[in-house]
């Protein structure tokens, strides 16, 4: 099994859960145990400092807080862009990393942040499975994708990345039933 830690599953139109309809998950972790990833296209309307205000004042802390998925909602976790990735709690890919929770954040090189309440989990297998059906779309990952200015584009713009026939599905509305 390859891991696909640091690549980006896009939702399928095949895959109906609301949790993870018209999504791009960031895999920040990957092997025969199990996936961990973060939602990066739905953001809420709470501010990052307003529900950690430890973060005020660092880079990305206006903006909004993010359902990283339906696994402990009510857990924090800051996904950063480093200037030394070596000072992130768990690297996931080049400058991109976790923040970690036992520093002070104002003693770290951090270029941006997000962050996410819950986490999406899959359990050994689970994910390789799902990819069979196929619920995912397997995209490499940029870091701009973590901070994308818009991420209710999010999901169109990676699959008109990734081009080619999953292009033509950037158009499909929410609910092809509409159509």
């Amino acid at each position: 099994m390859q891991s696909l830690q640091g690549k980006l599953l896009v939702s399928s139109p095949s895959l109906l859960d609301p949790n993870f309809r018209k999504t791009v998950v960031l895999v920040a972790h990957h092997d025969d145990e199990g996936a961990m990833g973060l939602v990066l296209s739905r953001p809420s309307e709470v501010a990052a400092a307003d529900a950690v205000p430890l973060l005020e004042g660092l880079p990305g802390s206006g903006d909004p807080v993010f359902f990283g998925g339906p696994v402990q909602p009510e857990a924090f976790m800051v996904l950063a862009e480093f200037d030394d990735v070596d000072e992130a709690a768990a690297p996931i890919m080049e400058d991109l990393g976790f923040m970690p929770a036992d520093i002070e954040p104002d003693d770290l090189s951090i270029k941006r942040m997000r962050l996410f309440a819950g986490y999406s989990g899959w359990g050994a297998g689970q994910l390789e499975a799902e990819l069979e059906e196929p619920s995912w779309i397997v995209v490499d990952a940029e870091t701009d994708d973590a901070f994308a200015d818009d991420p209710d584009e999010l999901w169109r713009t990676v699959l008109h990345r990734k081009g080619g026939p999953f292009a033509l599905m950037e158009n499909m509305p929410f609910d092809p039933e509409l159509n």
